[in-house]
């Protein structure tokens, strides 16, 4: 059986589609939609040209598709993805899963109700830096987890998020959001549980002064992205919209009583996440999140500032995002064809969107601290069974 696929949104995340289409394993793209004329021109470029290449969405699922990556900006995974579960197709729906707590919601209830399969596309979970610290956590190397800490550098942030689509919040909720929908589902899985009550400050620190700014509609980061662009705040050319934050920090309180930090910043020279775990019998921490790092563990007492009592190095792995692209996109093909357990949860992927949009509220408001509304415990469990009916 070959898992005919089709790509929705030929943009940033596009490279998705030559992992999908393997058809000496028995997958194979037949089919991109993109609205933009840049989208299309491009699919045309890349795919084999017995691929239909299209701008309605309608056509693309008329062909009765068995799968369906859904790679569009953020503020549209919503609707494609909601349309190919109706017509019964298998979803990877891109992180975030949506922009608003009610469209994440409606996508898992209706994914429930129509039975069509529901991915989400955290690549993080497949990363060797995330998973070689999960399997360090639940090995007891550190004990019973307390505390999570993560520090995000964005350091091409100015040229990644504050000259497209990105920098307005309509697109996006918040940045807090768009990047940290990856961290919050990594804090969510190191510590085991989901959160509770959040609070969070941030502002526009550098970028909301800056004020060369010009439509780019048509352009792609690769068109302008310089790592030379230094300080951040000679940047020019940013989105005429520049209203999300570019420093953000929250606080979380687990449901199983971890308490969580997130700290975000686009602005930094360095590009790249530092994890902290501590637990009641050490800690563990990432030092480099690829080749070349390592996870430092420390599970004796020392005096003052101390060497790791043992180095991980990270593994090497080959593909996009440290290898984790590859290994997510053959996950999501598997489960479309069969079902099964996979790593990555829809149920995860909406409590990371709570998190974001509640610290998002947070900041913008008074900075309280605000409760995550639960998902009905039926529905927890449908996805935690697999997405297997009663």
């Amino acid at each position: 059986m070959t898992i005919r696929t089709g790509i929705v949104g030929f943009g940033a995340r596009s490279s998705l589609w030559r992992h999908a289409h393997q058809p000496d394993r028995g997958s194979e793209v037949v089919a991109v939609c993109d609205t933009s004329e840049r989208g299309r021109a491009d699919a045309r470029a890349e795919v084999p040209e017995d691929v239909l290449v299209t701008a309605d969405l309608d056509e693309l699922l008329a062909l009765g598709l068995d799968a369906v990556l859904v790679l569009t900006p953020d503020h549209r995974h919503h609707g494609p993805a909601l349309a190919a579960l109706e017509a019964g197709t298998a979803v990877f729906c891109e992180k975030p899963l949506a922009t608003t707590l009610e469209h994440c919601d409606e996508l898992l209830h209706t994914a429930r109700r129509t039975g069509s399969r529901l991915y989400v596309g955290h690549n993080m979970r497949h990363m060797p830096v995330v998973t070689q610290m999960r399997d360090l956590v639940r090995s007891g190397r550190i004990g019973a987890v307390k505390a999570v800490w993560c520090r995000h550098f964005v350091g091409n942030g100015g040229d990644y998020y504050f000259k497209d689509w990105h920098a307005d919040r309509r697109n996006t909720t918040s940045l807090l959001l768009q990047k940290g929908a990856h961290d919050l589902d990594v804090i969510h899985w190191l510590a085991g549980g989901y959160t509770q009550r959040v609070q969070a400050m941030g502002a526009l620190a550098v970028y909301g002064d800056v004020t060369d700014r010009r439509d780019r509609t048509g352009e792609r980061m690769g068109d302008w992205l310089d790592v030379g662009n230094w300080p951040p705040a000679s940047q020019t050319g940013l989105n005429p919209v520049v209203d999300v934050e570019d420093l953000s920090m929250m606080t979380m309180q687990l449901d199983n009583g971890v308490l969580a930090s997130y700290q975000q910043c686009h602005f930094t020279p360095d590009y790249w996440r530092n994890y902290t775990v501590i637990g009641t019998e050490g800690r563990i921490e990432n030092l480099g999140d690829g080749p070349g790092g390592h996870v430092a563990v420390w599970d004796r007492r020392h005096r003052g500032h101390a060497e790791p009592d043992e180095r991980v190095p990270i593994e090497a792995a080959e593909g996009d995002h440290a290898g984790a692209d590859p290994r997510l996109v053959a996950e999501f093909l598997r489960f479309a064809a069969g079902g099964g357990p996979t790593r990555t949860s829809p149920v995860a992927a909406r409590m990371a969107v709570a998190a974001g949009v509640l610290a998002t509220a947070s900041l913008r408001g008074d900075g309280a601290t605000l409760e995550v509304p639960p998902l009905p415990p039926d529905l927890v469990d449908y996805f935690e069974r697999g997405q297997v009916g009663d």
